[in-house]
């Protein structure tokens, strides 16, 4: 039994992490371009703005459940199968990738205005603005979203678990919901609670540490 609760907890942190590194990928550039298209921002574009906002308001109210059954051909596509931890982490990253992308606006858009409009006058570009202003200012709002990200994550992976392809909320269906032992899934909660409390402590000591340098 030891040897299946590592394997689910491996699966887990598995599909946690690569699903929270692609969606930081996809969501940071979509954050600042987010912010920056904003009214009186550096790049500002109504329409642009307003269509990325309406994308992400509508990514980010479909249930995750029915999000991972509506982007099964994209995900056989991407991973060649439905069922499998790997095959897990493209529904899980489109599901990150919008909610990662609004705590980075508004980690961005907490950023003086006086700092960008000193920066500009120096003669800094938006490249650097961007680069050596907002980014570095909003890097502790950026890193508390990463995390409240990740620990989403980690819901969503045990909610994927009703598809069968692994992880410890598989774990719990199997032995929860179709062989009523509610001691494994006592064990898989627990699992979890310190999965999110460590994912949790990790993120609030490297926020701590960028907010007091």
């Amino acid at each position: 039994m030891f040897n299946e609760i590592l394997k689910a907890f491996i699966e887990t942190c598995t599909m946690v992490f690569f699903s929270g590194l692609f969606a930081a990928l996809g969501g940071l550039p979509l954050g600042i371009l987010l912010s920056l298209s904003r009214k009186g921002q550096l790049l500002e574009n109504k329409w642009l703005n307003w269509g990325l906002g309406a994308i992400i308001n509508a990514a980010r109210s479909i249930p995750f459940i029915i999000l991972m059954i509506a982007v099964i051909p994209l995900t056989r596509f991407l991973a060649g199968s439905s069922i499998q931890v790997k095959a897990l982490i493209v529904p899980l990253t489109l599901a990150a990738i919008p909610f990662f992308a609004r705590t980075v606006e508004i980690a961005l858009n907490e950023v003086p205005k006086g700092l960008v409009e000193a920066a500009k006058a120096m003669g800094a570009t938006p490249l650097q603005i961007i680069y050596k202003v907002l980014l570095p200012e909003a890097m502790s709002g950026i890193i508390g979203g990463l995390t409240l990200t990740l620990v989403n994550l980690v819901g969503f992976s045990a909610m994927a678990g009703f598809n069968g392809s692994g992880g410890l909320g598989k774990l719990a269906i199997d032995y929860g919901f179709y062989r009523y032992d509610t001691e494994i899934v006592l064990i898989t909660v627990v699992i979890m609670i310190v999965l999110v409390q460590f994912l949790q402590s990790v993120g609030d000591y490297v926020q701590r540490k960028i907010f007091t340098h």
